[in-house]
This record gives C-alpha cells, structure tokens and sequence, in this order.
C-alpha cells in the first residue's frame, strides 16, 4: 500500500489520542467491520492505533504469529485454553443445566428449566431467570426470588 495515499501516522496517533469513545468506536469498527468487545477509551486507542500502523507498515508475519501461538501452547497460561468443564457444573452459582423450577404464578403453573444458553420458562428462551420471571410477572423480579431459590418472593 502506497503511504503517501494516507496522512502521516504521527497525525493520525495525534488524532486518535484526542479522539471521544463514540469517535474510537466508530474508528474501531471502521478499521475491523465490526463492534469492539470493549468501550474502554485506552483499549480503543491502542488497537486502533495498532491497526493504522498494521495498514501503512504492515503487521505481525505469518512466521510471527506462528511462534506467538507455539509459545502460548508451550506456556499453558491460563485463559488461552479453557479447561475442561463437566457441563452439570456452575462456576456462577446458578443450578445445574437440566434443572426444572416450578411455580404457581396467579393460578397459572410457570416451569423454567436451565439450558445451556440461559433458562427456559414456560418454553420460551431467555439469558437469564430474572428475564424470563420478568415476562412472566410483567415487573422487574429477582429470578431466584420468584422461584424461590432464596426464600423471598414467594408472596
């Protein structure tokens, strides 16, 4: 890529470090046609500085990013490979999947089950139990407490 066809990188640093968060978003998704993961102001202006750089002067090798990977594999740090999680356990206190909660809600049985991907009530899919008791109540409820999982809510 020709560099002359964009302006320098130091105004283009220059600019991205006085840039708004909505003004690295936008830069962020410009650069990589798509959201970031993050709305974090420095993160922003780092990866997008990253990239403008990576376009004008190129970025990592393939032999690079081949040898960072090898490294990692050799390294086993945490969080760059998940371990092996039986799927009955919660590391986030919820009940196992598969677990059935019933409820009488205004004459009416309401029954949630946890999948995988959240909670099902009454054969509808939501993130959480909260939402689904949420659609059901139709007032913002503690999931756990509607289904009594904490003795409250029950009344």
């Amino acid at each position: 890529m020709n560099p002359s066809t964009h302006p320098p990188i130091k105004d283009v640093l220059h600019e991205l470090q006085g840039a708004s968060v909505p003004q690295l978003v936008a830069r962020y998704h410009g650069l990589f046609g798509k959201p970031p993961r993050s709305k974090h102001r420095q993160w922003l202006f780092y990866r997008c500085a990253w990239q403008e750089q990576a376009i004008r002067f190129g970025g990592l090798s393939g032999a690079a990013k081949k040898r960072i990977a090898e490294i990692q594999a050799e390294l086993q740090l945490p969080g760059l490979s998940p371990k092996p999680r039986s799927p009955r356990k919660s590391t986030s206190g919820e009940p196992p999947v598969g677990t059935r909660l019933e409820r009488e809600w205004r004459g009416t049985l309401v029954v949630a089950v946890r999948t995988t991907n959240g909670w099902e009530v009454n054969g509808m899919p939501y993130r959480s139990l909260s939402a689904g008791a949420k659609a059901v109540s139709g007032s913002h409820v503690s999931g756990p407490a509607f289904f009594g999982l904490t003795g409250r809510g029950r009344g």
